[in-house]
């Protein structure tokens, strides 16, 4: 990273969950109805024709979208709950983007493809399993809440696996690169948990 500092944002009132949004807000987290900022470094505004997303690595061939096709490829609306690793939950965002899935049918993966490294605009990067992003877990979003996503929270797109700690939801997502072995991601190098799921509380390492 370039810039290693953390920018925060208004994180808000917490909120006691209520009924059968109790079930849905894993252990030690609390309920917001803001949506936070917390990035790594500073927040970049990147002109639209100077966006790329690209698969690569372990593939026959890289393939690369700019942002009109990446436009063009099959959408959906996503309602999900996500969950901050700073502790707070928000149930039910909306957004619209390219699941993992179909973005991966258009490269031919190799065998040995077993983890990925989302990368992103300024040196950002996040591991996964690729088990973790495929079968309609993970999508590629550019819409939240009805509107194109803002850049304090990853717009143009930000990758979102929202079963994970949102760190995982690496934003301003220009790739996935899938490899063989794992390698830590950027807080994932300073102490963060590897996997990172909210229900078993994988905050940090040794968690």
């Amino acid at each position: 990273m370039a810039s290693r500092f953390v920018s925060r944002g208004f994180v808000g009132r917490r909120r006691l969950a209520e009924g059968d949004q109790k079930s849905r807000i894993p252990p030690g987290q609390y309920l917001t109805r803001d949506f936070p900022v917390l990035s790594a470094g500073p927040t970049p505004h990147l002109a639209l024709d100077r966006w790329a997303f690209t698969i690569e690595g372990l593939v026959r061939e890289p393939v690369t979208w700019g942002w009109e096709e990446f436009g063009k490829l099959p959408s959906r609306d996503w309602t999900v709950d996500i969950s901050c690793v700073t502790k707070w939950t928000k149930l039910d965002t909306q957004w619209t983007g390219v699941s993992v899935d179909t973005l991966l049918e258009h490269v031919d993966i190799d065998a040995a493809a077993r983890f990925v490294i989302a990368y992103s605009v300024g040196g950002y990067t996040t591991n996964l399993p690729l088990s973790d992003v495929i079968n309609g877990q993970a999508f590629v979003a550019y819409r939240y809440d009805g509107a194109p996503l803002e850049p304090p929270h990853g717009g143009p797109a930000r990758l979102v696996v929202p079963h994970l700690y949102f760190w995982k939801s690496a934003k301003w997502v220009r790739g996935l690169r899938l490899i063989a072995e794992d390698e830590p991601g950027f807080w994932e190098s300073l102490g963060y948990h590897n996997r990172g799921d909210p229900w078993r509380e994988e905050r940090y390492s040794g968690d």
